[in-house]
């Protein structure tokens, strides 16, 4: 296949992504809008909320505006902090109750027009650097992870690489690759330039799910040996029907298995997978020896984040909303990190709090060396803001954080491109 029409099957591949990614536009449109611009306040800071009905791009009047705010909580429910209705004029305002402590407030609005019932909400944060995170850190937590990196390093690679040449195009070669992991294999998706060379790394970490892999072809053209890979230990180039069998049956959930296990959680495979994903590049002829950059969002920020705790030869990390940060939360009352668990009797036992601390992400947040970009929006309630600060605070190391204050767990095209730029030219310098 030539690189024009590979480009194409791509481009419409990841343009129906984009297309469920996205919120969908609807007729009406609640906008809340707080009298900060950057939806940030200082602790105790009382915030006002403007709020406007648009239909066809003219202002509605004199409907009924149901109104509430809650601390940020994902999608579950934690309490309500205040809750009303007005009618709505041409400048209608709202005064929330103060918050005084680090942490989201979320404004919701809800109006009915024509029957129908339209619904928006905007989060604002209250000194979010100061959050800090309701897990701890086990005694024995390097310990443990220093063990399993030793039973890793006992393991045989034997990496198996496969030509693609449907996939290849006439400046990038693209492989499947089979490699082995502590009780089991690891199989990714490998692009690197045709022109000889040695050039500098990323690897791309995937967000939750059970999908198959492309890789990144335009990466490659850049002059990068681009490497992502799947965590399930199963081939990334099968049907789709196979993934959609696997996510609705034994992989379902898989989030949570073995979660009163230490030993036997289902990340500690997928954790020492990813290290084992860098031994891989390290052994390429085309990388360039020195550097190399680690890229992912949801599940895909916390893999960033927990890999470059864990290992010291990435050099640069790009985080979007790293999931599976501060998952105790809910206990504090307020939100964790996906998966939101520990809201119930049959999640809240010790032993299952007691292990989510040896793979939450603010625990690795803590030994982060590699300097990092992340982005993230105080709208989002599957990783809430108040999860990914609580790892983004205990970061050490030299760190970006650039907050597109109104997204929910999607981005904007320009905050991939800002990804993009700042992770190529550090790799490239």
């Amino acid at each position: 296949m030539n690189k024009k029409n590979y480009a194409l099957v791509i481009a419409v591949l990841l343009f129906s992504f984009f297309l469920k990614a996205q919120p969908s536009k609807q007729l009406v449109n609640v906008l809340i809008s707080p009298n900060h611009s950057d939806w940030t306040y200082i602790i105790g800071e009382q915030a006002e909320f403007s709020i406007s009905v648009i239909q066809n791009k003219v202002p509605l009047k004199n409907i009924e505006v149901n109104y509430k705010f809650e601390p940020d909580s994902g999608y579950r429910k934690i309490k309500t902090l205040d809750k009303g209705s007005f009618t709505l004029a041409a400048n209608s305002k709202i005064k929330a109750p103060k918050f005084n402590e680090p942490g989201f407030l979320r404004c919701t609005a809800t109006v009915t027009v024509n029957g129908k019932e339209y619904s928006s909400y905007t989060t604002v944060g209250y000194e979010p650097n100061k959050i800090k995170p309701s897990t701890t850190l086990p005694s024995d937590f390097e310990k443990f992870w220093n063990q399993g990196k030793e039973e890793l390093a006992a393991v045989e690679m034997k990496p198996v690489l496969t030509l693609m040449p449907e996939r290849c195009t006439d400046e990038v070669d693209v492989y499947h690759v089979k490699l082995n992991n502590v009780k089991g294999k690891i199989y990714g998706i490998l692009t690197t330039p045709k022109k000889a060379g040695k050039y500098p790394a990323i690897l791309h970490v995937p967000g939750a799910g059970i999908r198959p892999y492309y890789g990144e072809i335009e990466e490659a053209s850049e002059g990068f040996v681009s490497f992502t890979i799947g965590i399930h230990g199963i081939p990334v180039n099968l049907d789709k029907s196979v993934y959609d069998d696997l996510r609705a049956g034994p992989l379902n959930n898989y989030q949570v298995f073995n979660l009163d296990d230490k030993d036997n959680m289902y990340y500690r495979r997928v954790y020492l997978g990813c290290i084992r994903a860098v031994d891989f590049i390290e052994s390429l002829e085309q990388f360039n020896g020195e550097d190399i950059g680690v890229t992912g969002g949801s599940q895909g920020g916390a893999l960033s984040l927990v890999i470059a705790g864990l290992d010291e030869r990435i050099d640069y990390l790009a985080a979007f909303y790293p999931a599976l940060s501060d998952m105790t939360g809910f206990l504090s009352g307020r939100a964790g990190g996906w998966p939101q668990i520990f809201v119930d009797d049959f999640t809240n036992k010790k032993e299952k709090i007691e292990v989510s601390k040896y793979y939450d992400v603010v625990n690795f947040a803590r030994y982060v060396k590699a300097e990092g970009w992340y982005s993230w929006g105080y709208n989002d309630n599957v990783c809430s803001p108040a999860s990914t600060f609580s790892a983004y605070n205990v970061i050490s190391a030299k760190k970006e954080l650039h907050v597109f204050q109104e997204t929910q767990h999607w981005t904007f095209p320009e905050q991939r491109e800002q990804r993009n730029n700042w992770l190529y030219k550090k790799l490239k310098d």
